[in-house]
């Protein structure tokens, strides 16, 4: 079977896009049921046993941005190794809710880490491997402040200020920017109905 595809969801925290990823993951399965072909579904960071150790320590306990960053790219590393790329390899699509772009737009946009650090753990984590797909889900910050305020109990990127996540969105419109093929960018403060027609279009495509 021809190696499958890799599709990653991306966006501040409050734009929505894990309210849509059960839903595209089902819509992904019918488009390919005729196939064969598996849909994958994880996350980031997590997607192991090692890689969910790592985020409960990342989302809850405080640290060093380098430490941070480089704890990042550990649970990234083993989610390739041990998940994405055996996924791919059979033929899988594997859709994950994060990927690299968060590091930078969290850890470096948002937190202020040099871009060349988290270039360069890019290069030795992931060589030159990256989605084949980005869907950047793209809302204002003050917005997204307003549904997370009505979510659960927030971690400790939750928390972040309207300006730490106003940096981190600006990050991932840069990323997006720099590689227009890879993404496509919804405007996460529509309605689901019509975020969902977006979806169903970029799903067509594929």
């Amino acid at each position: 079977m021809a190696r499958g595809r890799f599709i990653t969801f991306e966006g501040i925290d409050g734009a929505g896009k894990t309210t849509h990823l059960a839903w595209f993951r089902d819509k992904l399965v019918e488009k390919l049921a005729p196939s064969g072909h598996t849909v994958v579904m994880t996350r980031e960071p997590g997607g192991t046993p090692l890689g969910e150790t790592l985020r409960e320590i990342l989302l809850h306990q405080p640290m060093d941005l380098e430490t941070e960053a480089l704890l990042m790219f550990g649970a990234r590393r083993e989610h390739l190794a041990q998940l994405i790329e055996p996924a791919l390899a059979r033929g899988d699509w594997v859709l994950s809710d994060r990927f690299t772009d968060a590091t930078f737009a969290y850890q470096g946009g948002g937190r202020g880490l040099p871009r060349d650090k988290l270039e360069a753990l890019e290069r030795w984590v992931q060589g030159g491997f990256q989605p084949d797909l980005t869907v950047l889900f793209d809302i204002p910050p003050d917005t997204a402040s307003e549904r997370r305020g009505a979510a659960r109990e927030p971690d400790r990127f939750e928390s972040e200020t309207d300006a730490f996540f106003t940096r981190t969105r600006g990050e991932y419109l840069r990323r997006a920017e720099e590689a227009p093929h890879r993404f496509a960018i919804i405007d996460s403060s529509q309605s689901i109905d019509e975020i969902r027609k977006q979806l169903e279009k970029i799903i067509a495509r594929l």
